[in-house]
């Protein structure tokens, strides 16, 4: 069996500042993988941007991957994963289950990959989608996908291992960085945050939490992730209360003390991007 299951609307929008870079180096990138809990690793790239985390499930069914990465580390994927299984894994048979958004905003994408012009291959194309949610029975437990929406992009489901206690959420989680909300393909400031709220509510306490981007974590690092969302948005909104411009609050440097959380996204852009979701202005800052 192959699975691939689409936590979230990665292969339409990579984060801006990685864009801005160029085309990572792809040689010096490793995938490496992690074990988390019971069936679940999570695989992740150092050595440059490599996409988000990977979450796989591995057993006697065979492996299921939640998200993925670029085209041109698929060779190091599959060598990782073959540390972990056995199982076959990749190929153009795989069976791909996402929301219905993500199979709507491919089919319309002209722009796949990144590449100008393009299309989604037919391979690439979600073959089950759903609205609201949908279970997969696998490897020995039932993996439950959710759609959160309007958070990251409009087509996100948080993926929850049951019986390994393992939830994978995508771009609803960049632990340790500033998000990317992708306002030009449905995401949204509050949907966002409804989505970690949902999470932290709903799950045990010792769940363990697989980021779209970012190191692993637990309800603590979630909880402190949504405290970060709201401190900053409250004082974006004074800001816009006391009329002050975009350039104004760029240039006033307002959130300067969450600089740590700058890579994938700038501290600067993170105002230009709070600015307009708060404004409701669906565009994503340049």
């Amino acid at each position: 069996m192959r699975v691939l299951l689409v936590a979230a609307l990665v292969s339409l929008s990579a984060p801006p500042l990685a864009m801005a870079q160029g085309e990572p180096d792809w040689s010096k990138i490793e995938i490496k993988a992690e074990k988390v809990a019971g069936n679940v690793y999570m695989l992740y790239g150092v050595g440059g941007f490599a996409g988000g985390n990977i979450g796989v499930s591995v057993g006697a069914d065979g492996i299921a991957l939640v998200d993925d990465q670029f085209e041109p580390l698929v060779p190091k994927i599959e060598a990782a994963l073959r540390g972990v299984s056995d199982k076959p894994v990749f190929g153009l048979k795989s069976t791909i289950i996402a929301h219905d958004n993500v199979r709507k905003r491919l089919l319309t994408d002209e722009n796949f990959d990144n590449k100008p012009g393009t299309k989604a291959p037919p391979q690439a194309l979600p073959v089950i989608t759903f609205d609201r949610q949908v279970t997969v029975h696998l490897n020995g437990e039932e993996v439950r996908g959710l759609h959160v929406p309007a958070g990251h992009t409009d087509g996100d489901t948080v993926v929850y291992f049951t019986k390994s206690n393992v939830v994978h959420m995508g771009d609803d989680f960049f632990n340790g960085l500033f998000p990317f909300i992708d306002l030009e393909s449905g995401g949204t400031l509050k949907g966002y945050m409804a989505a970690v709220e949902k999470v932290l509510a709903d799950l045990p306490a010792d769940v363990k939490i697989i980021p779209g981007h970012g190191p692993l974590a637990t309800k603590p690092e979630l909880a402190g992730y949504l405290a970060m969302l709201k401190e900053t948005s409250a004082i974006i909104q004074k800001g816009i209360d006391e009329g002050k411009t975009v350039e104004q609050l760029v240039a006033a440097k307002p959130l300067a003390k969450w600089d740590k959380l700058s890579w994938l996204m700038t501290t600067d852009f993170f105002v230009k991007q709070l600015y307009n979701a708060l404004k409701g202005i669906a565009k994503n800052p340049s």
